[in-house]
């Protein structure tokens, strides 16, 4: 197995906006970008397994073009050359795509979903598909973490957080229903960004719930905001929303008014060695000038934890619910292709009544109500992502209960990875509002900042 210390103040992934200027003036260009990507996949690759299919030809020939465009002066986008890895939920026209389970092994709908079409379109490079969970639940794929291979990567979205965290790749594209972007980002170190619901178009994505966002894992801030942007540039927003807003470019640093220090029902769950470095963090902040405000301070904020606190399993039973139909026609079809950890919990989600669900709804929607009245007292919430770093082992993906936040809010979220533990990553994450997800990388700016830490 193999083990890396992670520092946050020295550790650095492979960022790519750095050497955009390079592209434009030929002392580098985006095919010995990617040779170099190639050249820690094959490295590295065997024991981290994050990819499920590479498609190396057309990478270099994708990346050959983009060479040729940068030499003109003329990159179609911010994004042009820039190599992606994709969670292996989202179609291309290239590869197959096979959602984590052998019901869909070698599928190929022979088109490209509404993001891929974008990126293309805007001059990325689609190097593979990453590993996923079981249909981006709960049952792991085989990637090992990169910081410490007998760890979990974290899920559902496993061979893109690792991916980027093994430097195979700048950014690669995940999607969180209850915390599959968020907790990964935190265990491989990533940038995280789980965008507000419905900021970039999920047709023809294979997870199409009611709380499914799609996002970026990142190696740097600035990659994980632009990527995003210009994702939903080309490629646009779900129907009924606009999609991400604002300059393509990282926004200027912005000290937040007023953080809300959010514990919700993961701080119970946390050591306290975790908790110690947490809040030395925070007074890190504090002494910066930023203005942070507890539950025991604020009554506000203390009746918000209160109906946050069952966010997880209310998330839980209305995405069960919600995935009851495909799900129990691939059981009928063929009940040793679903896992036993997928099928204990159709027998569950199967309980569920339409009245139960129109309740969870009811619960969901007061949840958005209390976060959307607190707009006028905090600029964002500070909180972990996780509970500690990766667990050891690769029977579970970790506990999401820090990450279900966002997801239920519908809200925009970072995970910036800013603090060790057992030499391991750890993320402290952001949340803000719904379509107020530039805002949010401006506080996450000025943290970096203030920290000393590149962006």
């Amino acid at each position: 197995m193999t083990s890396q210390t992670y520092d946050p103040q020295t550790t650095r992934l492979r960022a790519f906006h750095t050497r955009v200027s390079a592209f434009l003036d030929g002392s580098d260009t985006p095919r010995a970008y990617l040779e170099r990507c190639l050249e820690e996949i094959d490295r590295r690759e065997g024991e981290v397994q994050a990819f499920v299919t590479l498609n190396v030809e057309g990478a270099r020939k994708a990346a050959d073009a983009s060479t040729e465009r940068y030499a003109a002066g003329k990159p179609l986008s911010e994004i042009d050359g820039m190599p992606f890895g994709i969670k292996d939920l989202f179609e291309t026209e290239d590869m197959p795509t096979q959602c984590g389970s052998p019901i869909f092994k070698d599928n190929h709908t022979g088109r490209d979903c509404a993001l891929i079409a974008g990126l293309r379109e805007a001059g990325a490079i689609i190097l593979g598909k990453t590993v996923t969970t079981e249909f981006a639940f709960y049952n792991p794929g085989p990637t090992r973490n990169p910081f410490d291979t007998a760890r979990t990567p974290g899920g559902s979205s496993s061979g893109s957080g690792a991916a980027v965290g093994a430097g195979f790749v700048p950014v690669a594209i995940g999607s969180q229903v209850v915390g599959s972007l968020i907790r990964p980002s935190s265990y491989n170190a990533n940038y995280g960004f789980k965008p507000s619901f419905g900021a970039i178009n999920r047709e023809g994505a294979y997870s199409n719930l009611s709380q499914t966002a799609l996002g970026t894992h990142a190696a740097s801030l600035t990659d994980a905001w632009i990527a995003a942007r210009v994702a939903a540039k080309f490629a646009g927003g779900d129907p009924g929303y606009i999609g991400l807003t604002g300059d393509v470019a990282l926004p200027d640093s912005v000290q937040p008014a007023r953080l809300a220090r959010l514990d919700s029902a993961g701080w119970g769950k946390t050591p306290t060695a975790i908790r110690a470095k947490f809040e030395a963090l925070l007074d890190k902040l504090t002494t910066a000038g930023a203005e942070i405000s507890t539950n025991s301070e604020s009554a506000r904020l203390e009746g918000f934890e209160q109906i946050m606190a069952p966010a997880l399993d209310v998330t839980n039973a209305i995405c069960g619910y919600e995935f009851l139909w495909p799900l129990k026609y691939y059981y009928r079809r063929d009940p040793s292709s679903i896992s036993k950890n997928i099928a204990d919990r159709l027998a569950d989600w199967e309980q569920i009544t339409t009245e139960q669900y129109a309740v969870l709804l009811d619960e969901r929607n007061a949840m958005r109500a209390a976060h959307d009245a607190l707009s006028d007292e905090f600029s964002a919430f500070i909180t972990l992502s996780a509970t500690g770093p990766a667990p050891e082992g690769h029977d579970w993906t970790g506990d999401p209960i820090y990450a279900v936040n966002s997801s239920i809010l519908g809200a925009p979220a970072i995970n910036l990875p800013l603090l060790e533990a057992e030499g391991m990553p750890l993320g402290i994450q952001l949340i803000g509002y719904p379509r107020k997800d530039r805002e949010l990388f401006a506080y996450a700016r000025w943290i970096l900042d203030v920290l000393g830490l590149p962006r």
